[in-house]
């Protein structure tokens, strides 16, 4: 059974939660506040975390880069405002998903398993991937850069792994979104631009020297490191 964390003050909530989401194999635990919640992530070292944005002691965009710094679990963040602003930011900071309040608790479920089956996948997939001074584990769910290992978040490490497994494959912003997150992107599209040019900064990529990942003005992206023996 997937172990979840749900970190919100909104203490009816969690308890309506924890019974709906026994209903689906997942068995949800809840934390109030943030210190209680870090707390919690160390001793259950939980499979997804669902963080709230308002919360005593501090907001979930300042606890989520602070969970960020040491662990790379799924994260999705519950928005009461629901504004464009503010998924944006949830995706920069390093959220894999977001959903706005109200929301119906079938689709959170629903979106939940989707994150814990493309992490199920990445564990079972034993093959590494290498390129140039660059190299993925699926199965670890890492990536080494030059002999350092990189602190990606899920969604860029999932963004990087589907792009090379593509090499010379040209997506664009609405395909890629749609591939990651399984929803209609054309509200949202901004946000592949962000997790890219983040993604491309921790790589090393910059305009004037691209290895990975080439940018295709109006058309899109396009994975361009030189393979070397999958093994």
């Amino acid at each position: 059974m997937a172990k979840i964390l749900i970190i919100d003050d909104d203490e009816s909530l969690c308890a309506r939660l924890v019974a709906y989401f026994s209903l689906f194999d997942l068995e949800l635990f809840t934390a109030n506040t943030p210190s209680s919640g870090l707390e919690k992530i160390a001793a259950l070292s939980p499979d997804l975390l669902l963080l709230d944005v308002m919360m005593p002691e501090k907001d979930g965009f300042t606890l989520c880069k602070e969970i960020r710094a040491f662990n790379t679990l799924p994260i999705i963040m519950l928005t009461a405002r629901g504004e464009l602003t503010d998924k944006v930011l949830g995706l920069e900071i390093g959220a894999d998903d977001y959903m706005a309040k109200p929301f119906e608790p079938r689709e959170l479920v629903a979106r939940i398993k989707v994150l814990l089956r493309r992490i199920g996948t990445s564990k079972h997939d034993e093959d590494t991937i290498n390129f140039h001074n660059l190299v993925i584990y699926p199965q670890l769910h890492k990536v080494i850069l030059n002999g350092t290992l990189l602190n990606l978040t899920g969604m860029e490490f999932n963004l990087l792994l589907l792009l090379a497994k593509n090499p010379g494959k040209v997506f664009n912003r609405d395909t890629l979104l749609n591939l990651l997150k399984g929803i209609d992107a054309d509200v949202y599209s901004r946000s592949i631009d962000i997790l890219m040019s983040r993604l491309r900064q921790k790589l090393g990529d910059n305009p004037k020297q691209v290895t990975y990942i080439k940018t295709l003005r109006n058309i899109g992206y396009c994975f361009v490191g030189k393979s070397c023996e999958i093994t």
